[in-house]
């Protein structure tokens, strides 16, 4: 494994990392302001995380595939 493909796997982790604490803080913040919208919000953030480390683990495995030709 090559060291670009490194900094690209450990950049596509910073920032699935980065994304997924913004969706956590801003869903804590929202169920703070209307407690009784906890479930909807909750759902919401699940699929967003989601959708959020899927991206980062297509970001990975691409960068590996990468490294490897």
């Amino acid at each position: 494994m090559g060291p670009l493909a490194a900094i690209g796997a450990g950049l596509a982790v910073i920032g699935a990392g980065i994304g997924i604490g913004k969706i956590g803080g801003s869903a804590m913040e929202a169920i703070a302001r209307q407690p009784e919208a906890t479930a909807k919000i909750q759902t919401a953030m699940i699929i967003a995380a989601a959708l959020v480390e899927g991206v980062a683990l297509f970001a990975v495995v691409v960068s590996l595939l990468v490294a490897s030709n």
